[in-house]
């Protein structure tokens, strides 16, 4: 039976948001919204003329932008093995044949 707790966490100025995770992944989860905010800060010295909400979507741009970046990554990484899999099946194949 998999163990859930109820959690609250804060982005930017958003209101706090409560959700319900894992037991064990609780500590993900703090990490994103750490990271997140470490982020938007970060762009609030920077960029002092921008809004929170321009920041936030800012913040969202970079996180989908590097999840994207590895999904493609990850899709080729695949596609690279399957061609290496048939190939290897292939010359394995080949060197099983009656002489």
């Amino acid at each position: 039976m998999s163990r859930t707790q109820k959690i609250t966490i804060k982005i930017a100025d958003v209101a706090p948001m409560s959700m319900t995770v894992p037991a064990d992944g609780e500590a993900l989860v703090r990490e994103a919204e750490f990271n997140v905010n470490k982020l938007i800060e970060g762009w609030a010295a920077t960029f002092p003329d921008k809004t929170k909400k321009e920041l936030l979507a800012m913040a969202a741009y970079q996180f989908a932008k590097v999840y994207y970046d590895l999904l493609h990554q990850t899709e080729e990484q695949v596609r690279l093995m399957t061609d290496f899999e048939a190939e290897l099946d292939r010359l394995l194949d080949i060197e099983n044949l009656p002489q």
